[in-house]
């Protein structure tokens, strides 16, 4: 069994630390893995894209426990969900949504059952007292059931869609790396039909032309638009920046232009 940690809380503070010393208090055996602390600061949307983009690469019957939480404390509800294999743990606030994606859960439980918390449970730190010692209390194979009633829906978050209308394509960025790559909505398949340089990538001022095939195939601090490792398309700078070079935000537009 493997429980994987996602959240937006860093390296600098102890709160990582803390979730992997309860979990390891209650399951000493179990493997954990850090997919990311780097998530922007309660940025649900940046959490549930990494999530969709990660999980496939973990194996059947991994436990992803996702933390980016805004709410704590509030009424939203903290979730173990079970779906195609794999489970889920969390705040009930969308981030979790995009890795189930069109999926129908097989079990969706709110984690209400106090047994499976620490005591006392701070309103302020539901990662340390509900959702570290649900996952490690599911490795050791306490059937979801135990945790709380079952619930019949979840917060959905929704990645925005692309418009094609015309010789144009619309979509907007989606994301952005560590390295200030930018991620936008636009899929492979979207520029199917859209050989070579055939078509114009424009976010703002910025035109680049066709999808290359690696960030090499430009110059160094030359811009680059690729397919990236999530199959998305990219604006890179080769050895750079995108996000500094352009300026540019999570929502902005990027319209693809086929040429005549």
């Amino acid at each position: 069994m493997l429980i994987t940690l996602t959240t937006d809380f860093g390296l600098q503070d102890p709160y990582v630390g803390i979730m992997k010393g309860v979990i390891a208090g209650i399951n000493p055996a179990v493997e954990v893995v850090d997919l990311t602390h780097g998530i922007p600061a309660q940025d649900i949307m940046a959490c549930a894209l990494t999530l969709r983009y990660s999980i496939r690469y973990f194996p059947h019957g991994t436990i992803h426990v996702a933390v980016v939480d805004p709410g704590v404390g509030s009424p939203r509800r903290p979730l173990l969900i079970e779906c195609d294999g794999s489970f889920f743990i969390g705040p009930d606030n969308g981030l979790l949504s995009l890795a189930v994606g069109d999926e129908t859960p097989a079990q969706i439980v709110q984690l209400s059952n106090p047994a499976y918390h620490l005591r006392p449970t701070s309103v302020t730190f539901h990662g340390r007292d509900i959702f570290a010692p649900a996952s490690a209390h599911l490795s050791l194979g306490v059937p979801l059931d135990a945790f709380g009633e079952r619930v019949e829906n979840f917060i959905r978050l929704a990645i925005p869609e692309v418009i094609c209308q015309g010789n144009e394509i619309t979509g907007e960025i989606i994301y952005s790396d560590n390295f200030g790559n930018l991620f936008t909505n636009i899929e492979e398949h979207d520029l199917t039909g859209r050989p070579g340089k055939c078509f114009e990538i424009v976010l703002g001022k910025i035109r680049i032309a066709g999808v290359a095939p690696n960030y090499a195939a430009a110059g160094a601090g030359d811009l680059v638009a690729v397919i990236n490792s999530w199959g998305l398309l990219e604006i890179a700078v080769n050895r750079g920046s995108a996000q500094k070079r352009s300026g540019a935000m999570i929502g902005d537009t990027v319209r693809v232009i086929g040429l005549t």
